[in-house]
């Protein structure tokens, strides 16, 4: 899929949404990413949109959702150009702006809608293609490792909706065993 759009993969529903920074804030990325690779030319940013859904939205419900994620400015699309980066939480984690969508989603009678998640499509025009190493530099510079995670497809945003059963509740004892009883647990 080149251009974000609405799609249903199972039961994932991807949106397009407006560019995802301030024409400020992609001069200050080129500018990093050029430090890296100077024959980088240009930054282009949108926001993306996932909704799990417990069924398929109806034509009504998928207007509406597409209403209430038409947020932030209005500019054109950038287009499809450079290469491909997907930025998203962590899966596994809920992002407070999941948190706070679903809710909304819910309180406007969506209740097909199990979860909303968000994502920010970067595209990066003059990088090379096939140079792994300079991939990765470039995408740790577009997301904070600790929260975020960098896909290459749209369809591998599906990840944020995987359900697993808890684990069971581990001890450590600390106060006993010390720093070699953490070791020990890490591993």
């Amino acid at each position: 899929m080149t251009t974000p759009s609405a799609a249903l993969a199972s039961r994932v529903l991807t949106l397009a949404g407006a560019p995802a920074l301030s024409g400020f804030r992609v001069q200050r990325l080129l500018a990093r990413l050029q430090a890296l690779h100077a024959g980088i030319t240009a930054v282009h940013t949108q926001f993306v949109h996932f909704a799990e859904v417990s069924e398929a939205l109806d034509e009504a419900s998928l207007q509406v959702l597409e209403r209430l994620l038409q947020y932030g400015p209005r500019r054109a699309a950038e287009g499809d150009a450079g290469e491909f980066f997907l930025v998203v939480p962590r899966p596994g984690t809920l992002s407070p702006w999941s948190s706070k969508a679903t809710d909304i989603a819910r309180n406007c009678g969506l209740t097909a809608v199990s979860r909303l998640e968000r994502g920010i499509v970067y595209r990066i025009e003059g990088l090379p293609a096939g140079d792994a190493a300079l991939r990765a530099a470039v995408a740790a510079e577009l997301h904070d490792r600790m929260v975020e995670r960098v896909f290459d497809s749209l369809d591998a945003a599906e990840q944020l909706f995987t359900h697993a059963p808890p684990r069971p509740l581990n001890h450590i004892d600390i106060q006993g065993g010390g720093r070699e009883e953490l070791v020990r647990a890490n591993r």
